[in-house]
């Protein structure tokens, strides 16, 4: 666990109390913090029963605390958690924060931190991977699902590599990462912001805390993360911020969980990122031939008489599935569950590269409209089905892959849960 004298003899209160939650709750308590905490279940309040006041910071008076650990998942744009901290003059913090706060009290250490819309948790995962390879000491942490806090401190010379969402940077307000990255930017999670000048805004505020001599890492691709680059090169200056273009990047073809044009920019990214942390070419390479890849993002779940399936369910919006499907010549693309939009002009550049499409979940209808005037399309609505159908139509060197463009809670819990139910249909063939 990390934790900080910076904690002690303050008062907190914690608002969602789930994995990041809890993690704050032990680390603050162990710090010498007095807490107050609330989650609407029960049964995560009961976790922290021993260790803090339980009871809703919407309905006492915070006069005299430090700040209000909320979780990301609450949305502090329409909660009126928000308009309590304002009123009060409490700062809105979150788990990121609180390991601000104790990074004085670490081992000599550096952050890699790294956001954009897609790829965040490949880029991050690779990242740790050529770091570990170079012998470096490394915890990953953040949005990843590994809540930092809950990590063990790492030795003098290592490295924390921070996975970091939009609503992480949103609570904020002091991590100066030695090295930073924006891998892209396209229109998500709007339901959260102003907009989506208010989600880019989000994003850019992870360089804002940056010191003039940390390194920026851009990537290549999209406007809008170009125009936050330029931003950010015209304050600090080339020798710290950097552009990582995937064109210079050679060799993909050696690096097998590593194929498409979306993991070729993530490649670049994470180059740029080690790189700018004294990794050399000569560590680098060999570790992006032995890195294995993530679960659930285009992952090779098996090859059954010369088709090979895969697994993309963390592809959750069409910006994400655009890229899966430029990584093959011969797909049968199962796509759908809750639609986060209402088109898929993204992966429409990309149309040609399917050979059929199944459509499950809700987004189904809306689905099988939208792709039968480009490609041949059935309706299969649940997930065996398309499996099944999609196994019996395909030839020898196609692609039977899960790339659902959508988020998952029509029918399963979490994209995980639609990942692992795919990977099981394919193991019952």
């Amino acid at each position: 666990m990390i934790t900080s004298p910076a904690f002690a003899q303050r008062k907190f209160a914690l608002l969602g109390l789930a994995r990041s939650g809890l993690a704050a709750a032990h680390s603050l308590h162990a710090g010498g913090a007095e807490l107050l905490a609330w989650d609407n279940d029960e049964s995560a309040r009961a976790k922290v029963a021993d260790i803090a006041r339980i009871a809703d910071p919407l309905e006492v008076d915070l006069t005299g605390f430090d700040g209000i650990v909320v979780s990301p998942g609450v949305p502090i744009n329409r909660h009126p958690i928000a308009e309590k901290a304002r009123n009060t003059g409490i700062p809105l913090i979150g788990d990121i924060e609180l390991f601000s706060m104790a990074r004085p009290d670490l081992p000599a250490h550096r952050v890699i931190g790294i956001t954009g819309t897609n790829g965040k948790s490949t880029t991050t995962s690779l990242v740790h991977h050529i770091l570990k390879s170079a012998a470096l000491p490394t915890r990953m942490a953040g949005n990843i699902g590994l809540p930092i806090l809950s990590q063990a401190p790492l030795p003098a010379g290592g490295v924390y590599v921070l996975e970091l969402s939009s609503y992480q940077i949103d609570i904020t307000h002091s991590l100066a990462c030695e090295a930073a990255a924006l891998i892209n930017l396209s229109p998500d999670h709007l339901d959260r912001y102003d907009g989506y000048e208010g989600y880019k805004a989000s994003k850019a505020r992870l360089f804002d805390m940056q010191t003039p001599k940390q390194h920026s890492v851009f990537g290549k691709g999209d406007d809008d993360t170009a125009a936050v680059y330029r931003a950010v090169l015209a304050k600090r200056g080339p020798e710290v911020v950097h552009l990582a273009d995937p064109a210079k990047i050679h060799g993909q073809s050696e690096w097998p969980s590593l194929q498409g044009p979306h993991n070729l920019q993530n490649i670049a990214v994470a180059i740029g990122l080690v790189e700018a942390l004294g990794i050399s070419e000569a560590q680098w390479r060999p570790a992006l031939r032995s890195f294995r890849g993530l679960a659930h993002r285009m992952e090779i779940v098996a090859e059954r008489n010369g088709v090979l399936f895969v697994n993309d369910s963390k592809a959750t919006n069409a910006a994400s599935t655009a890229p899966a499907l430029a990584a093959y010549p011969r797909i049968h693309w199962i796509v759908g569950g809750l639609a986060k939009s209402d088109n898929l002009d993204e992966c429409a550049p990309n149309f040609g590269h399917v050979v059929k499409a199944y459509t499950i979940g809700e987004a189904g209808p809306l689905f099988t409209k939208l792709l039968s005037p480009h490609m041949p399309v059935e309706s299969s609505e649940m997930m065996g089905a398309a499996v099944y159908s999609a196994a019996s139509q395909a030839q020898p060197g196609d692609v039977i892959m899960l790339s659902p463009a959508c988020a998952s809670f029509d029918q399963f819990k979490d994209f995980e849960a639609r990942g692992d139910a795919f990977k099981a249909i394919v193991e019952a063939l």
